[in-house]
């Protein structure tokens, strides 16, 4: 008997580990899917030299519009940088919320995806939280095969905003959206004490393959 409560003991404490980061692995194959939409689709929505020329890129798929008269948005994704050799890095998870006032009714879902030309938003998010248009200029970003259409006001820009609804990709105005770090998923995925900067800098073993899918396609479609 006290053998069998040994061993049941040892299968209860070892079954968080065994679905640790689950859920956070989920969230890297949406966003997967998100960037994988987006090469099947060239024509149609965010440039590829956008992505061959950011300094980082935040996928953050599925996020929910919902509201009447006061609304809000949230949503769960990651964010990569492009490091000094070229490559993209492992990704952060991060959040994104905000809120709006109007006549509005129900609920939505889209996905968004952000374009960072230089490092001081970036540097904003891992120092804390971070407001679209008010720590950092945001545009809707250009759309279709190339970036070279875009508005002299879109070019000023640090970050090109996108979303998607309907199957189509379209530059978003997202002003007032807050992005800040998941510690919580990091820590599921990378462990304890994991910062974003030692994430970007490659200083994490044993990465998921959902993270690398999400490297990976990044590395397809920048080029």
């Amino acid at each position: 008997m006290k053998n069998w409560l040994f061993v049941l003991g040892l299968i209860l404490g070892c079954a968080p580990a065994a679905f640790a980061g689950e859920t956070e692995n989920q969230r890297a194959a949406n966003a997967v899917r998100v960037l994988r939409d987006l090469t099947q689709a060239p024509d149609k929505g965010l440039p590829s030299d956008m992505i061959a020329n950011a300094y980082a890129v935040a996928v953050i798929p599925d996020v929910i519009k919902a509201g009447l008269v006061i609304g809000g948005r949230h949503g769960l994704g990651l964010i990569s940088v492009k490091t000094e050799n070229g490559t993209w890095s492992n990704p952060s998870f991060i959040s994104m919320s905000g809120g709006s006032i109007g006549f509005q009714a129900g609920v939505s879902s889209t996905d968004v995806i952000l374009v960072f030309r230089t490092q001081r938003g970036v540097d904003s998010i891992v120092h804390g939280k971070f407001t679209l248009g008010a720590d950092a200029s945001a545009a809707a970003g250009p759309v279709g095969r190339s970036a070279q259409a875009s508005t002299d006001a879109q070019m000023k820009a640090e970050i090109f905003s996108y979303s998607r609804a309907r199957g189509l990709f379209a530059g978003a105005a997202l002003d007032g959206s807050v992005i800040s770090i998941d510690n919580d998923a990091n820590a599921a995925v990378y462990g304890a004490g994991v910062t974003p900067r030692r994430i970007f800098a490659g200083g994490v073993s044993n990465v998921p393959s959902a993270i690398v899918d999400f490297r990976d396609r990044l590395e397809e479609y920048g080029h």
